[in-house]
């Protein structure tokens, strides 16, 4: 019996909005990345979310691994993103006073 080794595409998807997504989840790359170095086993990941296979985690984590300046580059590009899409969110919809707001709402509710 001879052992075939046969070289598999790392389990990770570019979505229509540019986002990577591990296997056939909806668990982005981020996630998985952040929860590794945190400290979590490719067990917890996936006892975390189950929705992700065993092994397409182990591979998510080594393809980190192996190319660790790329996605820390690709992180750092989600979190400014994030950061920009946060403000516009901010300016746009102000967060001052927010929680006096809603309790207003809520009052004028319970009186009708």
């Amino acid at each position: 019996m001879t052992l075939v080794i046969v070289a598999e595409p790392a389990p990770l998807k570019i979505s229509a909005d540019s986002v990577v997504r591990v296997g056939k989840t909806r668990v982005t790359l981020d996630t998985v990345v952040s929860v590794f170095k945190q400290g979590a086993t490719a067990e917890e990941i996936v006892y975390r979310y189950p929705s992700l296979k065993l092994a397409d985690v182990y591979a998510t984590i080594a393809f980190y691994l192996n190319h660790q300046q790329e996605v820390e580059a690709y992180l750092q590009q989600r979190q400014q993103q994030a950061q920009e899409v946060r403000k516009m969110n901010e300016a746009r919809f102000d967060p001052q006073g927010l929680r006096d707001r809603l309790l207003a709402r809520k009052a004028e509710q319970d009186v009708c």
